[in-house]
């Protein structure tokens, strides 16, 4: 295998060139360079999501649940019910709804299942955007979110692998995924989860690169120290296992607390405060974040590494981030605590002597609230035609059908075909071979981890989406799921694709890797651009449509 160096992604004419008109590395003009790359792949991004986001102008599957609690929440300050019809002719709320009748809601108090910040954003969108009668205001802050994770995807992948090619590449693949273009064009709640947790593992990354900094600083103060002792150690992990090494006999400096993780923190609250999903999250990432200090303490060169890491980072930092991470969550409600009618407000006042009973009344009518939404979760098992088994996420194997019209008359792509039935769909559909890829990417790059760089901690980065977004519903095989749930782990398939991608770059002739790569870009190019229509409610013939259902279970 002939290697190249890792620091270039090319021949050394090719970083000639380059050289001539970019920023040398490091500098504050090549900061601002990769900067001004990833806005614009965001900006790219952006118009994949923003155009046309008003069609189809209608309540679009679960809008019909949290466009409609964003709005009352925004009049009344809580979620209140809607009748399912009106009027002699019975016609559908959610058809009045989108034609702008939006105030049919009814006094009481509605039942919701779901913690509010996710509907709190799709309200700023109609507060500021043209209000409930448009369909572009109430999936505004959907499209913002889903693009402004493609800025955030590209610092991340600069920040791992340090290579601006890589990043740019992290977030292109972003920026053409159906299931990241479907959910960005509609008003759920998922796409606020992946934010809030793409950029708490940010915000996690950067503390981890500069706690090492702070870390080396030390090392090299207290390895000067005249009481300085040095003990050899067995390595036990790497390249050099069964090698010993020295290292100081010193616990090193306090790195637990940074206001990089007191953000984290507060996000993964925020997370939580969308959908409980997010304490998947914030464990999970906790934990990663804690391991990458201890072992940092172990690459600088301190003994014990991991019994201090424990003792000096675990516990410091869970006394700050769980109490930060639980008053985010328990803020998030402060709506339903300020407004007297709100669901189950006055439960305890009204059953005395029942549930938590040593706690103060509107405590106690809390908790009793998400007693009920933990049976809610925990038992909710009823057919649906579109429901996916959690481990078949990764893979689409069977994606839900969001919209789905009959039109009259040719318009759109319609036009291709005057004869055929005019269709409009939206499928919430990741790039199948991006996922597929993605999955192979993320059982490769573990295998390279192990078994070829004998370690490596970015592939705990690349498996913490993984571990927090998709393994846990493991434990739920038996609950009514569906496929586009796996949106808050698209940005870490991305990143497996772009770990063996640098891989390769690190290890493969520079002409290979560029044609591999730039190979596999087009590729997946082509495949996005074919299905973008039924990613965006365009009109299409049903022959085109069908052309799409690569398997039955698309159907």
């Amino acid at each position: 295998m002939r290697l190249r160096n890792k620091n270039t992604w090319g021949h050394a004419s090719t970083v000639r060139k380059l050289s001539s008109f970019m920023p040398a590395a490091g500098s504050r003009a090549y900061a601002a360079y990769t900067w001004a790359l990833s806005i614009l792949m965001a900006v790219f991004g952006g118009i994949l999501r923003f155009a046309r986001l008003g069609s189809p102008h209608a309540i679009v599957f679960d809008e019909t649940y949290y466009v409609k609690d964003a709005w009352t929440m925004l009049m009344t300050g809580e979620p209140r019910n809607w009748p399912k019809s009106v009027g002699i002719n019975n016609t559908p709320i959610d058809t009045l709804f989108a034609h702008g009748d939006t105030q049919g809601w009814l006094q009481s108090a509605e039942y919701v299942v779901h913690p509010p910040i996710g509907k709190w954003m799709i309200a700023i969108g109609l507060k500021f955007f043209g209000g409930a009668g448009d369909a572009f205001a109430w999936r505004f802050s959907t499209a913002f979110v889903g693009t402004l994770a493609i800025l955030v995807l590209c610092r991340v992948a600069l920040r791992m692998f340090h290579n601006l090619p890589i990043a740019l590449i992290a977030g292109f693949l972003l920026s053409i995924d159906g299931l990241g273009i479907v959910m960005s064009r509609t008003a759920l709640l998922d796409n606020f989860i992946m934010i809030f947790v793409l950029m708490a593992f940010a915000c996690l990354l950067i503390h981890k690169d500069k706690a090492y900094e702070r870390l080396t600083a030390a090392y090299a103060q207290d390895s000067q120290r005249r009481s300085a002792r040095f003990m050899p150690v067995l390595i036990r992990f790497g390249k050099n296992r069964g090698k010993t090494r020295l290292t100081l006999d010193a616990r090193g400096p306090w790195i637990a607390f940074s206001w990089w993780r007191v953000g984290a923190a507060i996000l993964l609250g925020l997370a939580t405060g969308t959908k409980w999903s997010g304490i998947y999250f914030f464990a999970v990432f906790s934990v990663i974040s804690v391991l990458w200090d201890a072992w940092n303490r172990r690459e600088v060169g301190y003994r014990n590494w991991f019994s201090h890491g424990f003792l000096k980072d675990a516990l410091p930092t869970a006394g700050f981030m769980l109490p930060i991470w639980a008053g985010t969550y328990l803020a998030s409600w402060t709506g339903w605590f300020l407004h007297s009618d709100s669901y189950l407000h006055n439960w305890a006042a009204d059953n005395p002597g029942q549930g938590v009973t040593w706690l103060p009344e509107g405590l106690r009518s809390f908790v009793e609230y998400h007693r009920e939404m933990w049976d809610f979760h925990t038992t909710l098992d009823t057919p649906h035609s579109y429901m996916a088994n959690p481990l078949t996420w990764p893979l689409q194997i069977r994606p839900t059908s969001f919209y789905w019209e009959n039109v009259n008359g040719s318009p759109g792509l319609c036009a291709l075909s005057p004869s055929s039935q005019c269709v409009v769909a939206v499928t919430s559909l990741g790039n199948p071979l991006l996922w597929w890829l993605g999955s192979l990417c993320v059982l490769v790059g573990i295998v390279i981890a192990c078994f070829i760089k004998k370690g490596d901690w970015r592939i705990l980065a690349v498996a913490a989406g993984f571990i927090g977004g998709w393994l846990p519903w493991a434990q739920y095989l038996h609950r009514t799921t569906f496929t586009f749930y796996s949106i808050v782990i698209l940005p870490w398939i991305v990143l497996a694709i772009c770990y063996v991608a640098n891989w390769l770059r690190e290890n493969v002739a520079a002409v290979n890797y560029r044609v591999s790569i730039g190979a596999v870009l087009v590729v997946l190019s082509i495949v996005s651009l074919f299905f973008y229509p039924i990613w965006t409610a365009m009109p299409v013939p049903y022959e085109f449509w069908l052309a799409h259902m690569w398997l039955p279970s698309w159907i």
